[in-house]
């Protein structure tokens, strides 16, 4: 058997809460990363004896579009899985339930969830700092539910139809410390970077802040305004500290 997690994780949150609840089983482990954007993930087919841990952010209470994608492309083979939201302290609204639907879809077996809390991508003194040593401990005690759970169907919270999803809003730019090394087009996960203006498509952007955490001169940055307007919008809603919370 082994353990496979299917991440899209942009600035690495949801990727740390995957493997916070990954290392639990100690098998070998399998990584399908869905923001490579050169992957066929048709061509991935997980065995029915895995156990597979299916992790994406919440953009706006919804789970990115790109990754939903991707994720009905590879073939699920009945196996078992753990869906595993990571938000930045507001709100995961209808985003485990739009992955349960595209995980079903696959032929995955979903028997639970998790909504888990990181820091905030864009706006960092949310959930700064998490997961936190507490968040780990609490991560490890629900992957050992999960391991014990039987296979029966999971009730998971939220809505049909989807809210409405949002715009990119926020667009990274280029600033003067950029050197064009390329990294940022290299690795965007929805190519919208022009590889030789390093410009992004505003219509196929999708805030993801992957550039801006990668960037290795710091050079990529979005509107500061509009980061304080948005940051105002959402305070008082991540002004308390939210759990995680486990779905069995």
């Amino acid at each position: 058997m082994n353990i496979v997690e299917i991440i899209f994780s942009p600035t690495g949150g949801t990727e740390k809460v995957a493997h916070m609840l990954g290392s639990y089983w100690r098998e070998n482990t399998v990584k399908i990363d869905l923001s490579d954007a050169k992957t066929d993930f048709s061509q991935c087919v997980i065995n029915e004896e895995d156990q597979v841990l299916i992790a994406m952010p919440s953009f706006g209470g919804r789970a990115p579009a790109v990754a939903i994608e991707r994720l009905r492309q590879i073939t699920g083979n009945g196996a078992k899985c753990a869906l595993v939201c990571v938000y930045g302290n507001r709100a995961y609204e209808d985003t485990l339930v739009e992955m349960e639907d595209a995980a079903k879809e696959s032929g995955f077996r979903v028997v639970a969830a998790v909504a888990a809390v990181a820091e905030h991508s864009i706006m960092p003194q949310y959930a700064a700092n998490r997961p936190d040593t507490a968040d780990k401990n609490q991560l490890e005690q629900f992957a050992g539910q999960i391991a014990g759970k039987e296979d029966v169907a999971v009730s998971i919270p939220g809505n049909r139809p989807y809210k409405t999803a949002g715009g990119a809003g926020l667009v990274p730019k280029a600033c003067k410390g950029c050197t064009k090394c390329g990294l940022c087009a290299k690795n965007c996960p929805v190519q919208a970077i022009d590889p030789v203006k390093f410009t992004a498509d505003s219509k196929r952007c999708i805030s993801c802040m992957r550039c801006v955490k990668q960037c290795p001169e710091k050079a990529r940055k979005v509107n500061g305004a509009m980061v304080s307007i948005a940051a105002l919008a959402i305070k008082k809603a991540c002004s308390v500290r939210k759990e995680n919370e486990l779905f069995l």
